[in-house]
């Protein structure tokens, strides 16, 4: 029998499969045994209530899904009394995931909701700072450590980080991070990018840019997890194009601990279900007693350099 229990921080999980944010409502609970999961993170929060892009809001290519839903939201309130109930019946801990504009509002919108039924927040510092014109929190490390410590300050709720992956030195946001008090890192959001129709000539999303995601973005954010998982000592999250449960062991050898399944869970909503089965044989198969034992052990050819390792991590 494979133990495929895992730590992030101070939260014990029964396996390191869980959904990603937006990704993720009670209505899967048709389809997916929650008890069964390794967490449970519910879609983005914010403080007031949010409509959220213009319409259309998805596209799908080739290798994956363009989206710019624009983090649509009944506001915090909503949330705590609406939300939060339809999740008290499980023994899978809930990650609640939040969105804000400032540091400031992040951080009060962490302390209302560090509430009994909440065993992890979610920072997704991955959003735009109006503070910084726009550009996400998690572009600089100035601003992550700005984001992450006022949030610190304001809970003592396990804070998880959700970092873009489209930072180019992913290894120093991840070390602000660290230091300003977060206890895990989620690597990484969608990457930014942009599809047009050819008969229209228009965007395909009304918001005219998105966020990438799906199996074509698997390769760069497995590199994001290997640099981060180098450059602090929290736990990792993996999250980017997984579908199988070996790409579920991609990312723990890569040094994740634990990972978040999203746009596979659109294709088949049992994809977690399926995905926790087909690691529970990998293990099996390889005659791994403990999914615990795979996180950062990637085979490093001992001919490549301390000075090579260091750039791996600084460089994008």
């Amino acid at each position: 029998m494979v133990d495929l229990s895992v730590r992030v921080g101070t939260l014990a999980l029964k396996n390191p499969v869980m959904p990603a944010s937006g990704c993720f409502a009670f209505e899967y609970a048709a389809a997916v045994d929650f008890n069964r999961l390794g967490a449970l993170v519910t879609k983005s929060v914010t403080p007031k209530k949010r409509i959220g892009n213009p319409t259309p809001r998805v596209a799908e290519t080739s290798a994956g899904m363009l989206n710019s839903i624009g983090i649509p939201s009944h506001g915090l309130d909503y949330y705590v009394q609406k939300a939060l109930p339809h999740y008290q019946g499980y023994d899978t801990p809930l990650v609640a995931s939040v969105s804000a504009d400032t540091a400031d509002e992040f951080a009060e919108a962490c302390e209302r909701l560090s509430v009994p039924g909440v065993a992890a927040i979610e920072a997704n510092i991955s959003c735009p700072n109006l503070e910084a014109d726009g550009q996400a929190f998690a572009m600089s490390p100035r601003d992550t450590f700005k984001a992450v410590s006022a949030i610190r300050r304001r809970t003592r709720v396990p804070v998880w980080a959700k970092l873009t992956p489209n930072a180019i030195h992913i290894a120093e946001i991840a070390r602000a991070a660290e230091e300003a008090g977060a206890d895990a890192l989620v690597v990484a959001n969608t990457i930014l990018a942009m599809a047009i129709d050819v008969e229209s000539w228009k965007p395909k999303l009304g918001n005219i840019m998105g966020g990438y995601s799906g199996p074509a973005i698997k390769p760069i954010v497995v590199r994001m997890v290997f640099q981060a998982a180098r450059a602090v000592n929290i736990p990792v999250v993996g999250c980017g194009g997984i579908q199988t449960g070996e790409d579920v062991v991609e990312y723990l050898l890569a040094g994740a601990t634990a990972v978040q399944v999203g746009t596979a869970s659109f294709l088949d909503p049992a994809a977690m279900a399926r995905i926790l089965v087909e690691l529970e044989r990998y293990c099996e198969t390889h005659g791994i007693a403990r999914a615990a034992e795979l996180t950062g052990k990637v085979r490093i050819d001992p001919q490549l350099t301390d000075r090579w390792l260091r750039f791996a991590q600084q460089s994008g």
